[in-house]
């Protein structure tokens, strides 16, 4: 092989070409505010292995398998891409020089990889062109982009090059442990040793000059995710949830996030590193149900602003490079896009921190939520009702105070378990459920104040750090140890939230005390409550938030006899009810009701009973049955039908 004397120019002008612009991309990585993702090195690694070069999100889709082989195919043939490069400078040098025993391996793996390689990308390319699934394409980007077909045509180019060049230098009866270039040399025998040299070089040339455009294109597209997707998963939030960080609240301090240089960096790092799959948008419930949201959307904004340094409003009218406030307003905060995302972008607290600036600085926010606010920072609960009111659902059972060094368990029984008629009854059946347990519990009765955690995911930081250190100076002074509600919001913000106020408490979810109650034998039901079919409906604050799925289906087989049906969205890839992220106080203006769609699913099964974990949940399902006159499904908590099944004994 000669060398190419006008290789090490071009080579060398498309390498720095390339380093300026990956320098370009980072340096504006590096304006985003500081934020510390280097703790606990061993987690991070683990997690590279383990998203990363496991791919261990992509997989969970049938096609992922596919995405798989190509990833790995790219790693394994960077080494053959870089002997191919070195060798262009320094012929006969590199792979060509090692001893046959190490060559001959090496040559059949880079063919057999470089074929699955081409197989892949030809697979790819069929589904995008004959069936696209709907979350390929959206309002900005179509799934037969023409970046789309340029990557994959450049990736097939490539190895239809190496295959030729390789084809076109084998020697007839020659050794190679080549096997898919010596079946395409077939093809080309019979042809003169010049017209073969011809085929080399230019097949060459080719492999040449895509492979150095193909590196120049990564940091100026969407495929820069190649570069800083492994990066990314490193600096992964460790904390699940993805709890919004703390604000300080001092004079000349900003509130939230209005330009994209307020973000963090590992935000911006974020926005890099998305693959534009649309899996997020896929499980997104507003998206789904016809509202502006759109999280993948939100982080394309972000990259596209933060390409034009911040020269666009981050927040106003729908645009390429802003989010619109309504957008932001549609998010029920359920952590599907979180839970989904192969490259652990965190969609959820960037939302959050645009939301508090819009409530912060500029007060602007839906009309309905003014009352909201008020009757949290006057009376410490959505409703605005006195606090003398908390503690009456307890006249039926006596008087049940905590007492500091007596009580095993502080029942936190929350807003809705306190006033909402409805969620009363759930109390009830806790509250007598645990006396069937023998458990110690009290409660703080007109002392309780909200855990905090509408106004938090709404962006109203400043009346939840009140009201966070209001709750975590009561449970230090009157000793508390161990808390049951059931809420999830409850659960979730007290046991995740609170740690950034040096909460740290045991934290029980009511299905996850009566599961284990009933696994110690202290209860014991006949397993037989008459509810017929019953479905179970996961929610986000317990399940996706806290990835506690098993315990609640413990509890309904403990006490119906009968493994829970499951919704056709269920677990991780479960479908909200509408009401987190502070949209139980809100109205649905645009598209469908979430409520009304997870109710559809729900009577597709035609179940007797609907079973739930979360008195927001109960409200939301409940209307929906009603709004689709299906009043004869009944809504119930797990609590309920585990305190009838006791009663029947």
């Amino acid at each position: 092989m000669q060398s190419h004397p006008y290789f090490m120019p071009l080579l060398l002008v498309a390498v720095l070409t390339f380093c300026y612009s990956c320098y370009q991309r980072l340096q504006l990585v590096t304006a985003g505010a500081a934020e510390n993702r280097f703790d606990r090195p061993g987690e991070r690694l683990a997690g590279v292995f383990s998203y990363a070069f496991g791919q261990r999100r992509v997989l969970s889709r049938p096609f992922g398998v596919n995405h798989f082989v190509l990833f790995w195919a790219f790693l394994l043939l960077l080494v053959a891409n870089a002997d191919f490069l070195w060798q262009g400078l320094f012929p006969g040098s590199g792979l060509s020089a090692l001893p046959e025993a190490v060559r001959h391996p090496l040559e059949l793996a880079f063919d057999l990889v470089s074929l699955l390689a081409l197989v892949s990308v030809l697979v790819a390319l069929a589904r995008r062109l004959f069936f696209a699934p709907s979350y390929l394409g959206n309002d900005y980007t179509k799934p037969c982009s023409g970046e789309a077909l340029l990557i994959l045509g450049m990736i097939a180019t490539l190895m239809a090059a190496y295959f030729l060049m390789n084809a076109a230098r084998l020697a007839p009866g020659s050794q190679t442990w080549q096997p898919v270039s010596r079946a395409v040399s077939f093809f080309l025998q019979g042809l003169p040793a010049a017209t073969l040299d011809g085929v080399a070089s230019v097949s060459w040339w080719a492999h040449a000059i895509v492979l150095l455009l193909f590196l120049n294109l990564l940091p100026r597209s969407k495929h820069m995710h190649i570069l800083t997707a492994i990066p990314n998963c490193y600096f992964r939030n460790l904390d699940h949830p993805a709890v919004p960080p703390r604000e300080e609240f001092q004079m000349g301090n900003r509130f939230g996030v209005s330009g994209v240089e307020q973000f963090s960096w590992k935000d911006l790092l974020d926005s890099f590193s998305c693959t534009e799959c649309g899996r997020c948008q896929d499980l997104c419930p507003a998206h789904n149900t016809g509202k502006s949201l759109n999280p993948r959307r939100v982080v394309h904004d972000v990259k596209v602003n933060l390409l034009e340094k911040g020269g666009k409003p981050l927040i106003g009218p729908k645009g390429d490079g802003t989010s619109s406030e309504e957008s932001l307003w549609d998010c029920t905060t359920c952590g599907a896009c979180l839970s989904v995302c192969p490259v652990l972008i965190e969609h959820l607290p960037k939302i959050v921190k645009m939301r508090r600036h819009l409530v912060q600085e500029k007060a602007r926010f839906p009309e309905e939520l003014l009352n909201l606010f008020e009757n949290m920072e006057q009376r410490s609960n959505p409703w605005g009702i006195a606090p003398s009111e908390r503690g009456k659902w307890i006249s039926v059972l006596g008087e049940r105070s905590f007492k500091p060094g007596e009580t095993e368990y502080l029942f936190f029984v929350g807003c809705a378990g306190s006033f909402d008629s409805r969620a009363k009854q759930t109390t009830l059946a806790l509250a007598t459920t645990l006396d069937r347990a023998g458990i110690s519990w009290g409660i703080l009765g007109k002392d309780e104040i909200c855990c905090g955690d509408s106004v938090r995911r709404l962006g109203n930081e400043f009346v939840f750090d009140k009201m966070a250190r209001d709750n975590a100076a009561m449970f230090r002074e009157r000793g508390v140890k161990k808390i049951v509600t059931a809420c999830p919001h409850c659960f979730s913000t007290l046991k995740n939230d609170y740690r950034q106020y040096g909460v740290e408490l045991e934290v029980v979810h009511h299905s996850e005390l009566i599961a284990q109650l009933v696994g110690d034998g202290r209860l014991k039901a006949p397993k037989k409550a008459g509810q017929g079919k019953v479905l179970f409906h996961d929610s986000c604050y317990l399940g996706r938030h806290n990835d506690t799925y098993a315990a609640p289906r413990a509890v309904i087989e403990a006490a119906t006899g009968g493994v829970p049906g499951d919704f056709e969205r269920n677990r991780e890839n479960g479908f909200c009810c509408g009401a987190g992220g502070g949209r139980m106080w809100m109205e649905e203006q645009t598209g469908a009701r979430i409520n009304h769609e997870r109710v559809k699913e729900a009577l597709k099964q035609q179940p007797d009973t609907i079973c739930v974990s979360c008195p927001y949940c109960m409200t939301m399902l409940e209307d929906g049955l009603k709004d689709q006159g299906a009043e004869k499904v009944r809504v119930r908590d797990i609590a309920e039908v585990m305190a009838e099944a006791l009663n029947d004994r």
